[in-house]
């Protein structure tokens, strides 16, 4: 079990910053995933963790003591790389109990550990096997159990199942789950694809050019992104996003666009002309043919997805996805009334792309009419 923190965390390859003052606080059986697309410095954080890389600023604490300059064997941790980095020489047995044998444990204290955790993983059967007489799915699993038989503090993960076709990532991802539960120990997961995340983390950190853009759990980053980044990395298809302006009409404070006029449900009060922002929408909040349409435009592209229909709306100049149960009652061609709630308008300051958010002063006698826009 492992807390780990990281510090003002900074890391340079001679003049190119690739990540840059990093604050994380991992709590202790924690399932974190740190999410964001290739490049963004996540694996080059995680190998900095693990003692792989050297900081340029900044440290690392594991429950509260300084390992930003400690020996990578003898930090509490364990890695899972993506490549599982298996001996092909040698059976599961031995690939599984190396790490025990380079510390100079008993026979029979590793013959004991490798068949606890092979039992755990369900590779008992295969532990006279070499790694190239396994699948995908059983070479990872025997990565597992070589960093679970040194009983480590901490996991860390590297993309472990990149290599993996569709189903067998998907049920990989399950076994995760439950050795996470099961174990209690803190996981630490890097990864770019956003359905990883979501379906495994407790919280996911994600990453943007080597910051951290928003930490919080999948619920988070969906429902509330803290930026137009987060808004369109997490979604499939990502959020609507398209320039607006809110504007005063009759009293009541609307967003509108080419073919876009909705309600934002809140009085205009004091507000002091129009304001430029970026306009959000989640392809699923989106009505289809509502008799209170907010958005109209023309279809023009549909994916079926089996379950569920994408189609592509063409309102102004902007291209609206729309995600909706089968059977959809449009054609390409066709004319689109769309609806939304004034709950499922997100806006982001146009410029920043930070989030906005309505504050209401808490003096007394102040109303939803004082109410202002201003950056999250």
């Amino acid at each position: 079990m492992a807390r780990i923190r990281l510090d003002g965390v900074s890391k340079r390859f001679g003049t190119t910053p690739v990540v840059q003052e990093v604050n994380l606080d991992i709590a202790d059986g924690e399932f974190l995933v740190l999410l964001g697309p290739s490049g963004c410095g996540k694996s080059t954080l995680l190998r900095m963790i693990a003692g792989l890389e050297s900081l340029s600023a900044g440290r690392i604490l594991l429950d509260d003591r300084d390992i930003t300059a400690t020996a990578p064997r003898q930090r509490d941790v364990a890695m899972v790389f993506q490549s599982y980095a298996l001996y092909p020489h040698l059976t599961v047995a031995k690939n599984i109990g190396f790490p025990l044998r380079a510390r100079g444990r008993s026979r029979q204290q590793i013959r004991e550990k490798v068949t606890e955790v092979a039992t755990t993983l369900g590779l008992d059967e295969h532990l006279d096997r070499r790694p190239g007489a396994l699948s995908g799915g059983q070479r990872q699993r025997v990565a597992l159990a070589r960093a679970m038989v040194r009983d480590p503090g901490a996991f860390l993960m590297d993309e472990p199942l990149s290599n993996l076709d569709a189903a067998l990532r998907s049920a990989t991802r399950t076994e995760l789950i439950d050795l996470h539960h099961r174990l209690r120990s803190t996981f630490l997961y890097v990864t770019h694809d956003q359905v990883e995340a979501m379906t495994m983390a407790t919280r996911i950190a994600l990453l943007n050019n080597g910051r951290i853009e928003q930490v919080g759990t999948p619920t988070e980053l969906y429902d509330t992104p803290r930026s137009t980044f987060v808004a369109a990395f997490l979604g499939a298809p990502p959020m609507n996003l398209f320039d607006a302006t809110v504007i005063d009409r009759a009293g009541e404070l609307h967003v509108v666009a080419d073919g876009v006029d909705a309600p934002l449900g809140l009085s205009a009060g004091s507000a002091t002309g129009p304001q430029k922002v970026t306009a959000g929408i989640r392809p699923e909040r989106i009505r289809l043919n509502g008799t209170d349409a907010q958005l109209r435009g023309v279809v023009t592209a549909s994916e079926n997805l089996g379950s569920e229909e994408i189609l592509h709306v063409t309102v102004g100049g902007t291209v609206i996805r729309v995600r909706a149960p089968r059977p959809v009652p449009a054609q390409v061609g066709d004319a689109a009334a769309l609806g939304v709630g004034p709950a499922d308008i997100q806006l982001f300051d146009s410029g920043t792309g930070r989030r906005l958010v309505w504050h209401v002063p808490h003096e007394h006698g102040a109303s939803p009419r004082d109410a202002s826009l201003s950056v999250a």
